[in-house]
């Protein structure tokens, strides 16, 4: 019997190097997505800091929103906001 590799096991080309994740848009089974109400944010990008999935859009210091395509809705970002700036919609509302 012949040795196979790891790549000709997994089907359809999972994620198996080590930091390749944001190259695939896996946001696509979140079943709800945070919503930023941008006027009660004070840019203490917590959210940025727990956010396991680097989902959370920042420049110069800024909370800019979220990148949907790879966010699959956990909601630890609208847990850990101290000023509730972060709310979870169900998908597609």
């Amino acid at each position: 019997m012949s040795k196979m590799n790891v790549k000709e096991l997994l089907p359809g080309g999972m994620i198996i190097e080590p930091g390749s994740a944001i190259n695939f848009e896996t946001g696509d089974w979140r079943s709800s997505r945070p919503i930023l109400e941008r006027e009660k944010c004070i840019d203490c990008l917590t959210c940025w800091i727990y956010c396991p999935d680097d989902s959370v859009l920042t420049k110069d210091g800024r909370m800019e929103g979220f990148r949907y395509s790879h966010c699959k809705g956990c909601g630890i970002c609208a847990r850990v906001c101290p000023k509730d700036a972060i709310r979870m919609e169900p998908e597609g509302v």
